[in-house]
């Protein structure tokens, strides 16, 4: 697919410097370069500007916003180092508490000591808007933090182990294992039976949202394995030849999303009530009009993910 890293949170080229994360004594030089910038992200959520929607709020090291804050060195950009900083620990006015909504947190928290169109939100609610450069380093730090956050404890011995590597690593002293930073392989597939795709949707997604189906990669496994299972499973069709089309990470948590094409060769519908809540296939001419807005029933996938991607670049004929 000839525009296959034109997705969200894909194709920015970012100089990530991975060599100079070896070095301690230079990370911590980049942190206390007045040059450097650093993006605040508080549970998950950045600092943006809220009036504009389509930027991410770069601090100086000295803010005090970072005071104390976990980091995580991202990349060179702009002629400038770039880290993300975890900064979870401040608790916000009762008022500004996050919903702790299942698929979406539409709340807003205005950060501390920051002017009030400076606000932590959902990056779901903003991905699509941002660059592609920003939205590859909210990307990268969202997925690390939330790493190292769940990843305190050696898994050999149980110690509690420590950030290294500008980040990009966890040593424990106790064992003297390095653990590195997971990212999980999804399959997500464009089903095409004819002029038809196959849409399913979760049980915990919006009312009327439907997407493409999509399942983690089992341990000994090929891609093209895990397509047809998962699509068996879900939906009782039996998937033959299988193609890849683009990958997009996906820091929730920490998933690449792997975009696969498949053949479908059976229609019959067996769903999996476990699995997925429903199943139906679309032709192209009734997904047009999910896009359209003219499906009342029928919501499509959200915007900046790699499901409505691959399902606007099928509309487009645009899949080679």
């Amino acid at each position: 697919m000839k525009i296959a890293e034109s997705v969200t949170f894909g194709g920015a080229g970012l100089d990530r410097s991975g060599m100079a994360r070896r070095d301690p004594e230079g990370v911590a030089a980049l942190q206390r370069d007045p040059s450097t910038r650093f993006l605040a992200l508080w549970r998950g959520k950045p600092l943006i500007d809220a009036q504009r929607r389509d930027r991410l709020i770069w601090l100086e090291g000295g803010d005090p916003l970072l005071e104390g804050a976990p980091v995580v060195f991202l990349c060179h950009a702009g002629g400038t180092a770039r880290f993300a900083a975890d900064v979870s620990a401040w608790t916000p006015a009762e008022a500004d508490k996050p919903e702790g909504a299942a698929f979406f947190d539409a709340s807003e928290q205005p950060a501390p000591g920051q002017p009030g169109d400076h606000r932590f939100v959902e990056l779901r609610g903003v991905m699509a808007g941002l660059s592609a450069a920003e939205a590859e380093m909210v990307a990268t730090g969202k997925s690390v933090l939330d790493w190292h956050n769940s990843h305190r404890f050696c898994s050999t011995c149980g110690a509690q182990s420590r950030a290294t590597s500008g980040g990009w690593q966890r040593d424990c002293d106790a064992c003297g294992r390095h653990h590195f930073p997971r990212c999980d392989p999804v399959v997500i597939m464009l089903v095409r039976h004819g002029n038809d795709v196959l849409l399913g949707r979760s049980h915990h997604w919006p009312e009327g949202m439907y997407s493409l189906l999509a399942g983690f990669v089992e341990p000994g496994e090929t891609i093209e394995a895990a397509v047809r299972r998962e699509v068996a499973e879900e939906t009782g069709v039996k998937v033959g030849e299988v193609g890849y089309l683009a990958s997009q990470p996906w820091p929730y948590p920490s998933s690449l999303m792997i975009g696969c094409h498949g053949r479908a060769e059976s229609r019959d519908l067996r769903i999996d009530p476990v699995e997925i809540d429903d199943a139906l296939w679309l032709s192209r001419e009734e997904v047009m009009d999910v896009f359209a807005g003219r499906r009342r029933d029928i919501a499509p996938a959200r915007h900046g993910s790699i499901a409505r991607f691959l399902l606007w670049n099928w509309l487009a004929d645009r899949l080679d």
